[in-house]
């Protein structure tokens, strides 16, 4: 949510801020604004609504000048307006603010009596009249920084500008996002990669509590007592080109048809298929050494990545046989969980900046724990604040509803599961052979799958105006239900609902007659029979049946259903991946009939930093 981005050097500040901001469009927004420096001072334009908004009234009124500041504000305190927009302006200061301040109607009354006059209804506008206010007390900038760390609570990443300091970008941080870019004769600083690509791949995270100093031809980073601190910048692989859409009409559709490369990436070089082994050449000598002696996994996330988690949490148990509990991140820390030195604590998340699961980790390791990220953004806070960590490599992810990021997570814990089972040996060699041939063959089914597209596309035109929706599955497919529902109701704002099939007759039967659509995922597994007869029950209820499922069991499958989607047969554990990219597609064409905006879905953000 919201987003932020700096730039310093030789060239027009306006046009970069401006692009970098588009970049940073699909982590959700209501309102943005740019504020540079001139030889007038600090000059602001800001405006409700999208960028293109923005855009328009700069062409009328354009600003210029080789240093400024942009935002993309998604409202928390204040509704969306062009006063409540950022940057906020104060003085000789102007500010951009990531995060919530929670103290800030402490501050804004102790400012208030100083005689500041208030213009927003935002908390962020507290921490441009704070600076402004230290600054005209004779405070130098690092003073009112380091002042400034010490009286905010909160999250924040906040980038500032100073009139009397022309050359220079401020910025500090804690528990929210911001990336320094070196670039050639040009620094800039961003909440997250994407904005800085076009410009520079060398990036610096900063720590909580750090504060930097940016020109054109020097970046400086300092603790919160002023002490200097030396860091190495990080190179990151993806390129401007990974950002686009490339053809497609929305980001979700490329990222959809980008899975079977995005499963590629994740599993190359972790496979050898010879030895039957799986390796993580990157995790940490901590946990490396730590796994062998593990007698409990505890995992962590949010939203999608809980989903994945639900049924990583089937993989360990079956395959590794080591107890496993999933719990979402956001309720973790607030009760007293069984975690202590022989549990591994793993958090996923797509982003690696969610708020919930980097509280969840710090208080995993609080209790004991060694902590595992498994996370796709290199660099990212839980990146670095984990014990260890493992990449999902999925590229880029800018749709706000998490397509290639999920099956990559899928690919990548199920393949931790059987690192686990290779470390506990017990599983034998032949059979992991087996397993690993299987799952190398899931990229080029996936790629099969997406070939129903068209089809996928007429079904979702005959369902589109239903407005309530059971997914429903058995098994470690129970989660993928969830996570279908999920997309669903993320991009259509469609009221849709997932289920253990066998939940069906313990309440929610009661709301289908002819009216509700059921999707009900039904591979020829072990449970088939089950699962089917809750199909028997919906059916005797007039629902309406969307089933996927296996060729195999296709007239079975015909009989109860209106509409039958088919996928590859796959081993069992395999099935929530080939079962995913029928269920985003699905929601993505649904999403489309209804008219709704599929990248940015309302009041959603791609990455909540806030708690």
């Amino acid at each position: 949510m919201c987003g932020i981005i700096g730039y310093t050097g030789n060239k027009d500040a306006c046009a970069i801020l401006l692009e970098g901001l588009k970049r940073l469009e699909y982590r959700g927004y209501d309102s943005a604004g740019i504020a540079l420096i001139s030889k007038k001072g600090i000059q602001l334009s800001r405006r409700e609504g999208k960028i293109k908004e923005l855009e328009c009234a700069l062409s009328k009124s354009p600003l210029s000048g080789r240093i400024g500041i942009g935002h993309t504000r998604w409202a928390t305190h204040g509704k969306p307006s062009e006063r409540n927009a950022h940057p906020h302006h104060s003085g000789k200061v102007a500010v951009v603010h990531n995060g919530i301040i929670e103290n800030y109607l402490e501050l804004k009354k102790s400012l208030e009596k100083k005689g500041r006059k208030f213009l927003s209804e935002t908390d962020s506008e507290v921490i441009a009249q704070f600076l402004d206010q230290e600054l005209k007390e004779g405070q130098s900038p690092e003073s009112a920084i380091q002042k400034a760390l010490e009286k905010l609570q909160g999250s924040f990443a906040v980038v500032f500008i100073i009139e009397d300091e022309p050359e220079t970008i401020f910025a500090f941080k804690r528990q929210s996002p911001l990336i320094l870019g070196l670039g050639q004769a040009e620094n800039l600083i961003a909440s997250d990669i994407p904005a800085l690509l076009s410009h520079t791949r060398n990036i610096i995270p900063l720590e909580d509590d750090e504060y930097a100093m940016l020109t054109a031809h020097s970046i400086e980073i300092r603790g919160s007592s002023g002490e200097k601190v030396s860091r190495e910048p990080s190179y990151v692989s993806w390129t401007p080109a990974m950002a686009e859409k490339a053809g497609f009409k929305h980001f979700m559709l490329k990222e959809i048809f980008e899975q079977p490369d995005a499963l590629s990436d994740t599993l190359m070089g972790r496979i050898q298929i010879e030895q039957a082994r799986v390796k993580f050449d990157e995790l940490s000598e901590k946990i490396s050494e730590f796994l062998p002696d593990v007698s409990r996994i505890q995992i962590s996330a949010c939203g999608t990545a809980y989903h994945a988690s639900l049924v990583a949490r089937y993989w360990i148990e079956k395959l590794a046989r080591i107890p496993c509990a999933t719990e979402i991140a956001s309720e973790f820390r607030y009760r007293e969980p069984l975690v202590d030195s022989k549990t591994l604590a793993v958090f996923v998340s797509q982003s690696g900046e969610t708020a919930d699961t980097l509280a969840a980790e710090a208080e995993a390791r609080r209790l004991g724990a060694k902590t595992l990220a498994v996370c796709n953004v290199v660099g990212s806070t839980l990146s670095r604040k984990a014990d260890g960590v493992i990449y999902t490599r999925a590229g880029p992810e800018i749709g706000v509803a998490s397509t290639k990021a999920f099956i990559t997570q899928l690919a990548l814990l199920y393949l931790f599961a059987l690192y686990l089972a290779q470390i506990k040996n017990v599983i034998a060699k032949s059979e992991r052979s087996k397993m690993l041939a299987e799952l190398l063959r899931v990229p080029s089914l996936i790629g099969k799958t997406l070939e129903m597209d068209p089809a996928i596309e007429e079904i979702a035109r005959k369902y589109y105006q239903s407005r309530i929706f059971f997914y429903i599955a058995r098994g470690l497919n129970s989660a993928i239900a969830l996570e279908g529902a999920l997309k669903l109701k993320e991009i259509s704002y469609i009221h849709a609902e997932g289920y253990p099939a066998g939940e069906l007759k313990h309440g929610p039967i009661a709301l289908i007659d002819k009216n509700a659509t059921i999707v009900a995922l039904i591979p020829n597994n072990r449970l088939f029979q089950k699962t089917y007869s809750n199909l028997e029950e919906v059916s005797s209820r007039e629902g309406r049946v969307i089933a996927v499922g296996n060729p195999e069991q296709e007239s079975l499958l015909r009989r109860k259903s209106q509409d039958l989607i088919i996928v590859p047969d796959v081993p069992e554990d395999l099935e929530p991946m080939i079962l995913t990219p029928p269920l985003q597609l699905l929601a993505y064409h649904i999403a489309l009939f209804n008219g709704t905006d599929v990248d940015q879905p309302r009041n959603l953000a791609k990455s909540v930093t806030v708690e």
